[in-house]
């Protein structure tokens, strides 16, 4: 039997920020603090700066929105930051948050989906803000993973198993 369409959303949802974190783990595995912090220009975010603002987005939406917890964000810190910390904690923090995240998404049941929550002033569904964080952490995983590039000029080998595929295999 197949599982509910609520369990098919909210697990495809885990599934997908688990794997862009990793992304994003491998990523800063391959950068030094220095390039971490680089920015090009004052308007633009180092990758740190993504990293943190994740996790409070994370954190606000999932843990507190939909979880129940403090919501303790301070958004502004997340860009204003210019350093501060290390590769290592940059990745401790992103997979504890997610870690916590994934917990709040495998406690929410059916019924909850189309319950009405007010997180940074939207009213938004459940649902709509497990799509919001899946969808903005895509994006902020894709700026993530250009700028690696353009750091480290390295194929990242997240695709490499389409490398000489048939065009009818079944890719994620």
């Amino acid at each position: 039997m197949e599982p509910a369409l609520d369990r098919l959303f909210l697990d495809c949802s885990a599934r997908r920020l688990d794997q862009l974190a990793g992304r994003i783990e491998s990523c800063l595995g391959m950068l030094n603090e220095e390039q971490v912090w680089m920015r090009g220009s004052p308007n633009e975010n180092a990758i740190g700066n993504l990293v943190l603002h994740l996790c409070g987005n994370l954190r606000q939406w999932i843990v507190a929105g939909v979880g129940g917890s403090a919501d303790v964000r301070e958004r502004d810190r997340e860009f204003a930051a210019a350093g501060g910390a290390s590769v290592a904690e940059l990745r401790e923090r992103l997979r504890s948050t997610v870690d916590e995240a994934l917990t709040v998404l495998r406690n929410v049941t059916a019924e909850r989906l189309g319950e009405r929550v007010s997180i940074q002033k939207y009213d938004v569904t459940v649902l709509e803000a497990v799509y919001h964080v899946v969808e903005h952490f895509a994006l902020h995983t894709g700026q993530v993973i250009f700028a690696t590039k353009m750091l480290t000029g390295a194929d990242l080998g997240f695709y490499r198993h389409l490398s000489g595929a048939a065009h009818n295999q079944k890719t994620p």
